[in-house]
């Protein structure tokens, strides 16, 4: 446990290409821990998804989601209805 944050980090093993690696490894500057962007990568993704649904219009959710369910099923007439009426 990191005696500073009290967040406890926990070790993962994932394969990735070497090339990929390599790359970027290329990237960071001497002082850069491989970790610590990996993390702050996954934080700035997440943070990036939350934000797209909050930009969004309820029409665009509607025409997103809408896929999700078969055709004809009620949620997908459900939502067919809705897009009508948020079309007019």
């Amino acid at each position: 446990m990191n005696r500073r944050t009290k967040q406890r980090n926990v070790p993962i093993h994932i394969s990735l290409p070497h090339h990929l690696i390599e790359s970027f490894d290329n990237v960071l500057t001497f002082k850069e821990s491989r970790s610590k962007k990996i993390a702050m990568l996954m934080k700035n993704y997440l943070a990036r998804e939350d934000s797209n649904l909050q930009l969004m219009t309820t029409l665009e959710v509607l025409e997103f989601i809408q896929y999700r369910y078969q055709k004809d099923s009620p949620e997908d007439v459900l939502i067919q209805s809705l897009l009508q009426i948020l079309s007019k």
